[in-house]
């Protein structure tokens, strides 16, 4: 008789430590219910269940992990299937597309999807507002935007999670998924409030219990 896999209870799941909130990610999953681990090297990347890719500046970011030879065992990993949740410049280095980047500027990519960087505005447009998550409960979720991207477009394998609801740009996308990637505009570990968290945890338990496909598009979704 085949044995059936047991979810962990708790999953180790790394915060990318090159930028960013990373104390407040480390938080809010631990609340979810995972160790967490700092990474800065490869090696501490293979230690993870899951990954966390915080917000700042996507082409700081984007150039430390060139420096920290991060950026192409990040790519390995997402592509044989772990899990990774990236929000604010944590989306632009996910998607496989970006616009308005900088030239020659490149992301870990693995979310099919289109994003423009700073698409909210500047520092000074920074904004809070309500946005209702699929899958995270009735309540809407108090969203912080910081210098936020939008994503322009999605492919067919990818699920919108959640669109900006009130404003010029209402209707925006800000949060999607893609089987074990998932990706939010705003920064959920700047509010009391662990339901992004807790959907990323659960996750990384489902992935690291065999749950689902490390295949891209709708064949990866769990």
């Amino acid at each position: 008789m085949t044995a059936v896999p047991t979810v962990p209870s708790e999953p180790t799941i790394g915060v990318l430590a090159l930028q960013g909130d990373v104390r407040e990610h480390a938080r809010a999953l631990e609340a979810a219910g995972a160790r967490t681990l700092s990474v800065r090297r490869p090696e501490e990347l293979e230690r993870c269940d899951g990954l966390v890719i915080p917000g700042g500046e996507s082409t700081a970011m984007w150039r430390l992990a060139r420096a920290f030879e991060l950026l192409e065992p990040l790519r390995k990993r997402i592509e044989a299937g772990m899990p990774a949740y990236g929000s604010c410049a944590g989306m632009i280095m996910l998607a496989d597309r970006i616009c308005d980047g900088v030239e020659g500027q490149e992301t870990i990519g693995g979310i099919d999807m289109t994003v423009r960087r700073n698409a909210f505005g500047r520092q000074v447009d920074s904004f809070e507002a309500p946005v209702r998550l699929a899958g995270m409960g009735d309540a809407p979720y108090h969203a912080v935007f910081i210098r936020a991207p939008w994503v322009e477009s999605v492919g067919d394998g990818v699920e919108v999670l959640g669109r900006a609801e009130s404003g010029p740009n209402a209707g925006r996308i800000v949060a999607v998924r893609q089987g074990r990637l998932m990706a939010t505009a705003f920064h959920p570990e700047l509010t009391g409030d662990f339901r992004v968290h807790r959907y990323f945890a659960d996750l990384v338990r489902r992935a690291a219990a065999g749950g689902g496909s490390p295949m891209r598009g709708s064949e990866r979704a769990l």
